[in-house]
Parts: structure tokens; C-alpha cells; sequence
């Protein structure tokens, strides 16, 4: 093999760019694609579609694509079963965040794909690969911090419009999406904070629901944490903010490192915090920190194509893999655990309670608004692929 053959599972808006991402790489090449909606078909990125198998049965594209990997980009609530029968039926897979809408139903996912240990397992977690996050986790797992104390992320720049609500009845719903900003938008950044500092052991939030919009979910969280070492965070996120913000501040022994409007910099102290506080004479001097601002290379490659193609290269020849599948727990119960706390309005203990947090969410699943679909859309296949070139 010298090529990996791809299927995409929904060809939605995330869809349609990873059929461009495909299309463009060499060692990938776009197979088939599924969707219940025939319409979604159009999506796939043009030059790709003469070649490309059309499905809006499952189990007919895991049998008739011809791929050897499958992303998977639907809705929330079905990563981890089709993410299964994806790999029952013998496919590598990659999971869009996240791999899973509640801690219970990652767990089931993880443990299915540990009785297939032939097969790669990627999560879609591709802000890993931004030049400046590399450079953060370098700095952090090399020590040039020191010892971090306080960990600061706002995350605001995220505001949508009720009419991006109102775009899909299923979209900010329990029953149809299952959480708002922390399983909608900020997945991305839960992955990092436990990729940069580890989990925490607490977790307090406060957790506004429809704060900004008619919806049934979170838009606004604001929450506090607490490490195994004594570090202490922040968390704070918004989709009804404008204009946002998107600052991540780290403060440490050797300064404070903010990344901030693309900038990264570093307010260095020549002594460590701690020294200088136990020996310096002063009552009220501090230190002046020298002002160094981190250099790191423009992003200049799709990073969806980076996770794609490090997947790939899992496939052929055995490399490292960027974002393990099992990994996605991580972010997800961090996630749901500042859900649980604004439920439950106390602190909560991680690791949480995966069983406790889905029954309180199928009793708000239960009393939804949304209602979900039972029936596929019916299309003639023949027909459509007739359309895209395929005979």
C-alpha cells in the first residue's frame, strides 16, 4: 500500500473541507462518501466528485467504499457508533471533536477499539498542530516555565447570532446536539488544556443556560480549577460576547507567558518567584522582567490535512500518532464536568461520575425540544452516483 483510500461519513460543512483535504494530499485519495441527505452530495469539493462513491446507507458504504479510513463527521451523538461499526468492519478511523458527547458513551468507544489494536484511532483534535500551541507545550514540558501557578484561558471570540441556532433545528438541544459552547465550540481548547497541564482534580463552574439565546444549552461558563500540585485555573467561554477575547495566560516560577492575537510572549523573571520572595530584603520591590517575544512559524498547511496526513503515515509506515482517539476523554470529561458542577451547583472531584452525568442528561434529553428524525432520506443511488461519474 502506498496510498490510503478515504471515506467521509457526513458531508456537512467540516465534511465538505475534508474532501478538499483528501483531494489535495498524496498519500490519500477521496473513495466515498455518506450522508442520509442526498443534497449533501454536492458538498464534496468538485474536482473530487467524478470519483467518488455516493451512500446514504452506512452499512452499504463500509461495504461497497472501498476505503481503508473512514472519518467521521456527524453530529455529535453518533461518533462513537459509527465510529464501532466502522472498525468492526475492519477501518481505520478518524473521530471529529468530540469523540463523544458524555464521558459513559467515550468510555464504551475506548473500549471497543482496544479489541482492535491493528486498526489506527485518531481524534480530530488538529489545534495541536498550530505552530504557537507546539511552541506553548514545548516550553511547558521543557521546564522553561518552571513550576506553573495560575492558568488564565478566555475564550469569548466564539459569538453566534440566533439565527445560527435557528440554521438547524437539531443545533444547540439537548436531544439533538447535547451541550452548547463546551461540546460545540470549545473542544478544541478543553484538548489543549489537558494536553498543556494535565487534568485537574476540581472543577467549579458556573454555567449559564441560554444566557444570550433562545436555546436550550450552555452559552456562557465560567469556570474555576484545581490541580494535583497546587496550580489553579481558570476557564471562562461565550458564544453571546462581541467583541471576544482569546487570551491564554500562564503564569509561572520564570513569568508569565500570555498568547494572545497571535502573539506570544514572555515576561521572564531573572529569579524564580518563589527564591526571590523567600530571600529579597525588600518589603515592596519586584523584579523587572525581560520582555521576550517567542517567535514560531506561520501555520501555513490546513491543520485537519496535518491530522489526515499523520493518520496516513500511521497506516503505512507505523508513525506516531498527534491525537490518539483515547485521548479525547481527556477534554470531554473536563467539559462535562463544568456542566456537572453548574447542575449540581458544587464543587465536583474528578475523574467524575460517567453513569451520574448521563442520567442527568437523558432526564434533559427526555424534556427536548428538538425532536429527532427516525427516517432516512430515501434517494436513488444509482442515479446520483451516475451523476458524479460513477457507474
Amino acid at each position: 500500500m502506498d496510498i490510503v483510500k478515504v471515506g467521509i461519513v457526513g458531508v456537512g460543512n467540516i465534511g465538505e473541507h475534508h474532501s478538499r483535504n483528501i483531494y489535495e494530499s498524496p498519500l490519500c485519495k477521496l473513495m466515498a462518501v455518506c450522508d442520509i441527505d442526498p443534497k449533501a452530495f454536492k458538498r464534496v469539493y468538485a474536482p473530487a466528485q467524478a470519483e467518488t462513491k455516493c451512500f446514504t446507507d452506512l452499512d452499504r458504504f463500509l461495504a461497497e467504499g472501498d476505503m481503508d479510513l473512514v472519518i467521521i463527521a456527524v453530529p455529535h451523538y453518533d461518533h462513537p457508533s459509527i465510529a464501532i461499526k466502522a472498525m468492526n468492519a475492519g477501518k481505520h478511523i478518524i473521530v471529529e471533536k468530540p469523540i463523544a458527547v458524555h464521558k459513559a458513551a467515550a468510555e464504551e468507544l475506548i473500549r471497543e477499539g482496544a479489541k482492535h489494536p491493528e486498526l489506527v484511532q485518531s481524534a480530530m483534535f488538529c489545534q495541536r498542530e498550530y505552530n504557537a500551541h507546539k511552541v506553548i507545550k514545548r516550553l511547558i514540558d521543557q521546564g522553561e516555565l518552571g513550576r506553573i501557578t495560575r492558568i488564565n484561558w478566555i475564550i469569548t471570540n466564539w459569538f453566534r447570532s440566533q439565527r445560527y441556532y435557528d440554521s438547524g433545528d437539531w443545533r444547540a438541544s439537548w436531544r439533538g446536539e447535547g451541550g452548547g459552547v463546551l461540546l460545540n465550540q470549545c473542544p478544541h481548547q478543553l484538548d489543549l488544556m489537558q494536553w498543556f497541564f494535565g487534568m485537574p482534580c476540581k472543577v467549579r463552574a458556573a454555567v449559564k443556560f441560554g444566557k444570550y439565546h433562545d436555546i436550550e444549552v450552555e452559552d456562557e461558563v465560567n469556570a474555576y480549577l484545581e490541580y494535583p500540585d497546587g496550580t489553579v485555573g481558570n476557564f471562562i467561554a461565550s458564544t453571546g460576547e462581541m467583541p471576544g477575547t482569546n487570551r491564554l495566560e500562564i503564569t509561572a516560577e520564570k513569568g508569565r507567558l500570555v498568547y494572545e492575537n497571535g502573539v506570544l510572549e514572555f515576561l521572564r523573571n531573572e529569579q524564580e518567584t518563589s527564591v526571590f520572595c523567600r530571600n529579597t530584603e525588600s518589603s515592596f520591590g519586584v523584579l523587572q522582567p525581560w520582555k521576550c517575544t517567542i517567535p514560531y512559524e506561520p501555520d501555513t498547511i490546513s491543520i485537519h490535512r496535518l491530522i489526515l496526513e499523520n493518520v496516513a503515515r500511521a497506516i503505512l509506515h507505523g508513525e506516531k500518532l498527534i491525537a490518539p482517539m483515547a485521548e479525547g476523554i481527556r477534554g470531554l470529561e473536563l467539559g462535562n464536568a463544568m456542566l456537572l458542577s453548574g447542575w449540581k451547583d458544587c464543587d465536583i472531584t474528578l475523574p467524575i461520575d460517567g453513569a451520574d452525568f448521563e442520567e442527568r442528561l437523558n432526564k434533559l434529553i427526555a424534556t427536548s425540544r428538538y425532536q429527532k428524525k427516525t427516517v432516512a432520506a430515501e434517494v436513488d443511488e444509482n442515479s446520483m452516483q451516475k451523476s458524479f461519474g460513477n457507474n
